[in-house]
This record gives C-alpha cells, sequence and structure tokens, in this order.
C-alpha cells in the first residue's frame, strides 16, 4: 500500500500539541512534509519558547510514523521563530559563548558564487592538518554544499534524542542541513524555519572541544548572518571576494554590515585571483586580480591571501577531497596552507 500524506497527516493529528488545544495538526505546526520511497520527512514549527517541550511531541510523531510498515524512515527537524530583526543599524544582542569552543570565525561574501564555501572547505581542512581542533557548521540552509565538497553526506546521529553528534571528515568535525535531507530536495522554508534550524545546527550540535569554528554563511547580508550574531558570539569574520569590482560591491555591504553588529572583520581573501596555463605558464588575471588587496587596503582590515583560480579545485571538490587534501602541493593547496599559517600566526585560529 502506498504512503499518502493524507495517512501521514492522519497519524500526526493523534500527537498531542505541547500548547494545548489539540494536536499538533490542529495546531498547524506541519511545515515541508515529504514522502520518498518511503522515507517521511517534515518540519514541526513552533514559537521559541515551545522549542523545549515540542520535542516529545516529536519524538511521539517519529515512533508513529515509524510503526507503519510502509515507512521505512523518518525525519523530523524542529524549528522555532525567532525575535523580530531590529531596525536598521541598530545593536543586536550579543550572543552567549558557546560552551567548548574557544573561537567563532564566520566565513561570508556579501555575493553568491565568489568560492567562499571551497575557501571554508580547504582553510577548515589545512587548519585541521597544522594541529586545530576545528569544526565547521554550514549555515548555508538554503544551498548547503559541504557535504558534498567534504565527501560525507551519511545522517548525523542523536543518542538521546536531544544532543547531535556531528559528522568528522578530514580531521574536521561538521554539520550542515544537507545532511539532513535528499541533495535535490529545495527547502521552501519561511525566515522562522530558517532560524529554527540555524539555531538547532548551532546550539544542538555537540560540538565537544574546538579551537575553532568555521560558520560558511549564505551569501547576502539577511536573517542568517544576523540570527547568528544573536545565537552565538563571533570571534571574527572573514571576506571572501573575487577581484572584480561586481563582487567588491557586495564585500563591501558585509564589511558594513559585521561592523554594524559589532562583529571584527579579520580580513579579506581573494579567491580566482589568477589563472596559470598548464600548458604554456601564461598568467592569466580572468577576474582580475588585486582588487581585494586594495579594498582591505581602504577598510583598514588585514589582507590575508590570494587563492588561484585552477582546475584542480573544482575537481577535488566534487570528488570529496579538498585541495589542500588532494593535490598539496600545487598552487592553491599552498596557498591555503600558507592562509591557515597565517591564521595561526596572527592568532585567529
Amino acid at each position: 500500500m502506498a504512503l499518502t500524506r493524507e495517512t501521514v497527516m492522519e497519524i500526526l493529528d493523534g500527537v498531542a500539541d505541547p500548547a494545548g488545544g489539540g494536536s499538533i495538526v490542529a495546531a498547524d505546526r506541519i511545515r515541508a512534509l515529504g514522502l520518498h520511497h518511503g522515507q517521511v520527512r517534515f518540519v514541526l514549527e513552533a514559537p521559541e519558547a515551545l522549542i523545549g517541550a515540542m520535542e516529545e511531541a516529536r519524538r511521539e510523531a517519529e515512533r508513529r510514523l515509524a510503526a507503519l510498515d510502509e515507512v521505512t524512515g523518518v525525519s523530523i527537524l524542529v524549528a522555532g521563530a525567532v525575535p523580530a530583526a531590529p531596525k536598521p543599524r541598530a545593536k543586536p544582542a550579543e550572543g552567549p559563548r558557546l560552551t567548548g569552543i574557544d573561537r567563532i570565525v564566520a566565513v561570508g561574501s556579501g555575493k553568491g558564487g565568489v568560492g567562499k564555501s571551497t575557501v571554508t572547505a580547504n582553510l577548515a581542512v589545512a587548519l585541521a592538518a597544522a594541529g586545530r581542533r576545528v569544526g565547521l557548521l554550514d549555515a548555508d540552509i538554503y544551498g548547503p554544499s559541504q557535504p558534498q565538497m567534504l565527501g560525507m553526506h551519511d545522517r548525523p546521529a542523536s543518542p538521546d534524542g536531544q544532543r547531535i553528534t556531528p559528522r568528522e571528515a578530514h580531521g574536521v568535525r561538521f554539520m550542515s542541513i544537507g545532511l539532513m535531507t535528499r541533495p535535490e530536495d529545495a527547502l521552501i522554508w519561511r525566515g522562522p524555519m530558517l532560524m529554527g534550524a540555524l539555531q538547532q545546527l548551532l546550539g544542538q550540535v555537540d560540538w565537544g572541544k574546538l579551537d575553532i569554528l568555521l560558520v560558511d554563511l549564505p551569501p547576502g547580508t539577511g536573517d542568517v548572518q544576523l540570527s547568528l550574531t544573536q545565537k552565538a558570539k563571533l570571534s571574527g569574520a572573514i571576506v571572501v571576494s573575487t577581484p572584480q569590482d561586481v563582487a567588491l560591491i557586495d564585500a563591501r555591504r558585509a564589511i558594513d554590515m559585521f561592523r554594524k553588529v559589532d562583529v571584527p572583520v579579520l580580513g579579506m581573501i581573494e579567491n580566482m585571483s589568477m589563472y596559470v596555463c598548464p600548458v604554456c605558464g601564461d598568467e592569466a588575471h580572468i577576474f582580475g586580480h588585486g582588487g581585494t588587496r586594495a579594498e582591505a587596503a581602504r577598510q583598514k582590515v588585514p589582507f590575508l591571501g590570494e587563492i588561484p583560480l585552477d582546475l584542480a579545485t573544482r575537481l577535488a571538490s566534487d570528488a570529496g577531497r579538498p585541495v589542500v587534501l588532494e593535490a598539496p602541493d600545487g598552487a592553491p593547496g599552498r596557498a591555503f596552507r600558507t592562509l591557515a599559517e597565517r591564521m595561526i600566526a596572527g592568532g585567529m585560529a
């Protein structure tokens, strides 16, 4: 017998809502319900004050659905609303320190497509290879790419139903919403659900002792960036850009955003800085060259380094082995190791 949405909703209608007055269906808690080959996935949305109580409803829903013969797996994410964003230029409340984590460094870009996630993955692996205890949080909820780049797609465990054990790849502990969903699934979520997911990924993951947690931010200067500053005390931020003006415009916005919420900008990185032909050795500046260094000088922030555009980087990312491991002696691998060494020497990691 095929599993249907109606069957699932009928089962869930028997799960009591912690706020009282009916079921989680009657209270309109169910979001993003998906069925695929017996797998049931959905989000339980609730006010932030009910998040803890909603865990009991989540376990009950999971138990009831798992009892169906047609169900091969159940994945339920509890997402809560967050306080309304402050008015423009208002300073948000500073987030708390996460126990056991010495530094939390956000990696942002302002603009998509500049290689921020590639830089974050390689930097995390390079720091781990240098002896640092490193975590990586993929905070790009709509476009998580770290599972692919790190070559790890296994769903994380939650031994007690409360705390999530992060996955580990290449010496880096990491967590991503991409580990909880299928790669082809689109997360069509509203802002409160997005923020609730970020809160779970940040606060309910058992990171253990870390020297540094790198947070791979989505493009832009919106909800995720602001919520992160409210949920955790950031040590600083790194801004990644390509050299051309259209990318630097958004990099300026990212720097301005971090400054408005009192997050120190630790420096800028120029990605895709140059291309060296593997046949003739000629150097081509496809996206320009030196623009990020000049912008860092204008913004009075450190310039941390240049990463060349190289086919090996793309191939390594697609294979799930960052180029700093796959081709450590190539130009990109050397550049990432140098960047990690500079961060360590500067007390950033």
